[in-house]
């Protein structure tokens, strides 16, 4: 989900965020349009994949291999296209969540094909699909390696039990970024961004989905059961830190430029985008609060009547081959969904290529992952209201 490598950039401020998402749909229900819901019988269509052997695959930029020599090269992507015979259109067309969901959501309302077969969204966007019964039940049968490495922490999401309807393609973590020396001290808590020293040097994410879970969580929520009383109590906080002038900005994926330039010194931040930043500058450094952190993923999906399901499903599960997994890891540099894919790395014979395998950031150890948490999905009942105070706050 980023700018380098993180592909989607979360400010979000379309009008299906202003009303509220699902709500938007509720109002065109209103003026005529059919239900959206679409019933378990009514997903799937003919299935081509037998005599066409193809499939469109849209993705988010920057989120998949490229070849270092050429960048319409994707190693793995093209050995799956030779190893199968199946050819793949595969377009980069989703810049964020909103946005493409409007796009395609005409047709997945009125039942019609979407002309994709696969897509990636982020897992709180996937569960107002899954919601509204617009994408298909995959046949786990024909995917033994998802059912085998698939990250146990990243299995059985609220809204997804069992991932029948979505698996990971990479995941990350909301947490803190901050510059070590420029600040001078460590950052070890959320409540951290509200010291003195931080005033005005300090940057939230915009987007409602991104940034309430690790605030909730620097109050001791548990986020997978949190409350509107936790919601409001977070709204209230931050409110309090505009009115000291605490918070520079919310950003979306520019927090980057911000925490680069010295301008801001702490901030709300992506794990895969702090991996890429330390690079060049090994002064930034990204921190799990001890209260915890917030772990994402953006999820593969098929959406309702694809022509290509089978070869869709093939896709995905080959991405799940812990050697494959391990090619796309080394290049994303998020937490790769597959922890199998670690010792791969491992093994490499390229120094850097092995280094990774011990990086955090990218396999979790088992002492981060006690402070990890998935939170549970804001409703469509609760979005409107929640959307709509969350948006006033921050400026959207």
């Amino acid at each position: 989900m980023p700018q380098t490598p993180k592909p989607y950039s979360p400010s979000r401020r379309s009008l299906l965020r202003a009303l509220g998402g699902t709500a938007a749909l509720g109002a065109l229900a209103g003026c005529g349009v059919p239900a959206a819901y679409v019933k378990a019988g009514d997903r799937a269509g003919a299935d081509l994949s037998a005599q066409d052997k193809r499939l469109t695959w849209a993705n988010w930029p920057l989120y998949i291999d490229t070849d270092d020599n050429d960048a319409t090269k994707r190693p793995t992507l093209d050995a799956f296209e030779k190893r199968t015979g199946i050819s793949v259109d595969y377009i980069e067309e989703i810049n964020d969540n909103d946005e493409f969901f409007g796009k395609i959501s005409p047709a997945l309302m009125n039942h019609q094909q979407t002309g994709r077969d696969l897509i990636v969204m982020s897992d709180w966007m996937c569960a107002r699909f899954v919601r509204l019964g617009w994408v298909q039940r995959m046949d786990r049968s024909a995917q033994p390696n998802v059912a085998k490495y698939l990250d146990p922490q990243l299995s059985s999401p609220a809204f997804d039990p069992g991932r029948r309807y979505t698996v990971p393609w990479q995941s990350g973590i909301t947490g803190i970024a901050y510059n070590h020396r420029k600040l001078g001290r460590e950052i070890r808590h959320v409540s951290d961004l509200w010291a003195s020293d931080l005033k005005g040097r300090v940057t939230l994410l915009s987007g409602l989905d991104e940034a309430f879970a690790l605030l909730m969580q620097g109050n001791g929520v548990d986020i997978t059961r949190w409350t509107a009383a936790d919601f409001h109590t977070v709204c209230d906080q931050v409110r309090t830190q505009i009115s000291r002038n605490q918070i520079r900005r919310f950003t979306g994926n520019d927090y980057t430029k911000d925490l680069v330039s010295g301008d801001v010194l702490a901030c709300q931040a992506y794990s895969g985008d702090v991996i890429q930043l330390q690079a060049d500058n090994p002064d930034i450094r990204f921190v799990v609060p001890e209260e915890g952190a917030e772990l994402w993923a953006d999820s593969l999906m098929i959406p309702d009547l694809a022509r290509h399901k089978t070869n869709a499903e093939r896709l995905v599960d080959y991405y799940y081959e812990p050697e494959v997994a391990a090619e796309l890891a080394a290049w994303v540099n998020y937490v790769c969904p597959v922890p199998a894919a670690q010792a791969v790395l491992a093994d490499s014979k390229d120094k850097d290529t092995a280094e990774l395998a011990g990086n955090p950031l990218i396999f979790p150890d088992s002492t981060m992952r006690k402070h990890l948490a998935i939170a549970r999905d804001i409703t469509s009942t609760e979005r409107v209201e929640f959307a709509k105070e969350w948006n006033k706050i921050v400026g959207l």
